[in-house]
């Protein structure tokens, strides 16, 4: 069980962490506890307006039209986002920071779209807030801005889009869990926000509410990845570097030393991808194979094993072939070469989807047979976008995060549903 503390109040928007307390690694975590204890931290954050109750009526999908299409899903720890086939953003769930960039901080049980007409090509949601890319490469953010998250060079909370100061384009972004790291065109990583476990890879401990780049010397990234409070990076010669927090092992470098600047995982792997969770990462070699390391008290690293930790990646068992994987709070997933999803670790909200509440140490099938082009692991839940540009999520639907139209204590889905039409 992680040893944190929940710290007021500039902690108690993580929700992510208020989770670790609760969950125990011999049983499921108890949905009615976190959901409790869930509104009653949340009225205490001083940048919030005054708090709404998630929807507890189920809304008809028919009523609201079509279903969207998308290319591409975001899953957080209380709200998912989506960008369309036609470029558009959506998001549902939890907003009681502006999250969901509607302009309003109403919890929101289907899409709703995101306000000030951009087009996106990707966008990346945490807890309290989210950022996109959009289609000529510029990075917007919106929700909660305290460390400076959003990126705009302020600490002022934004319920709608705002641009990232600098002008900078990027091709790739990743939300952690207080930051935001993005990949150039010329393949350097600049991260922004919360870095008090060193987390922005700048060799400091500072707060920083414009984009910055990483001190990695000469080193080329293809990808970046935002944990909750560490990142990593996938090289354009297919080596992992990560930093910052690291008490677990999550950085994957041998050690539990924090670090303040990019150090290589160990084990000498080529890697094509990589996620970084909630004290644990994961990642997909260019082999097909997916190895974990860090923080395992919930099977999340999927190697089999009781051991707690891992400070080096180590195989997943089961013999399949990754394209890609995601780390989420105390479960992660992955998507096999022929677009299949299987999920292992914690299974107390059916996040795993296999039709249980069974905690699983190893990868088990996503019930239904879904194909799916992409998919990605949420606090207690996934999204992903089926080859047909369908929309899935399973796992906790306290806020509406599944965006099935359904919200509140007790709701989830122990397998993919359908993302309804927006609103």
């Amino acid at each position: 069980m992680p040893q944190e503390t929940i710290m007021p109040p500039m902690h108690r928007d993580r929700f992510i962490r208020l989770k670790a307390q609760l969950i125990r690694p011999s049983r499921p975590p108890v949905p009615l506890l976190i959901a409790a204890l869930a509104l009653v931290t949340l009225g205490c954050r001083e940048d919030a307006p005054s708090p709404t109750a998630p929807e507890s009526t189920p809304a008809l999908a028919a009523a609201l039209g079509q279903p969207l299409s998308f290319r591409q899903v975001s899953a957080s720890s209380g709200h998912s986002c989506g960008v369309t086939t036609g470029d558009r953003a959506y998001c549902w769930g939890y907003n009681f920071f502006g999250q969901l960039g509607d302009g309003r901080t109403t919890d929101r049980s289907t899409p709703v779209a995101v306000l000030g007409g951009l087009r996106f090509r990707q966008v990346s949601a945490s807890f309290t807030h989210t950022c996109g890319l959009t289609t000529d490469d510029l990075a917007y953010c919106w929700g909660s801005n305290s460390s400076g998250r959003l990126g705009d060079g302020t600490t002022t909370q934004r319920r709608t889009p705002v641009a990232v100061a600098g002008g900078r384009r990027f091709r790739q972004l990743s939300v952690g869990g207080d930051h935001t790291c993005a990949v150039t065109p010329s393949n350097r990583i600049f991260c922004w926000g919360e870095n008090t476990s060193g987390q922005l890879g700048e060799g400091s401990t500072r707060n920083r509410l414009t984009p910055v780049p990483i001190k990695a010397g000469d080193l080329l990234f293809r990808q970046a990845s935002g944990g909750d409070s560490h990142t990593c990076g996938v090289t354009t010669d297919s080596r992992v570097y990560c930093w910052g927090a690291n008490e677990d092992g999550q950085l994957g470098d041998g050690t539990k030393i924090q670090r303040l600047l990019p150090v290589l995982v160990r084990g000498g792997l080529n890697f094509r991808q990589a996620s970084a969770g909630y004290r644990h990462t994961c990642g997909v070699t260019t082999a097909d194979r997916a190895y974990c390391w860090g923080y395992n008290v919930l099977r999340q690293l999927g190697d089999g094993s009781d051991a707690t930790r891992q400070l080096r990646p180590k195989a997943v068992l089961g013999g399949l072939q990754f394209d890609a994987v995601g780390a989420g709070f105390g479960h992660s997933c992955g998507l096999t070469t022929n677009n299949l999803a299987y999920c292992w670790g914690s299974n107390g909200s059916g996040e795993v989807g296999d039709g249980t509440r069974d905690q699983r140490p190893t990868p088990v099938a996503v019930h239904g047979g879904h194909r799916f082009q992409g998919l990605e692991a949420g606090g207690g839940h996934n999204c992903g976008v089926t080859t047909d540009s369908r929309a899935y999520c399973w796992g906790d639907n306290f806020f509406g995060e599944l965006g099935n139209g359904r919200s509140g204590v007790g709701e989830r889905s122990l397998t993919p549903v359908p993302v309804a039409g927006a609103m």
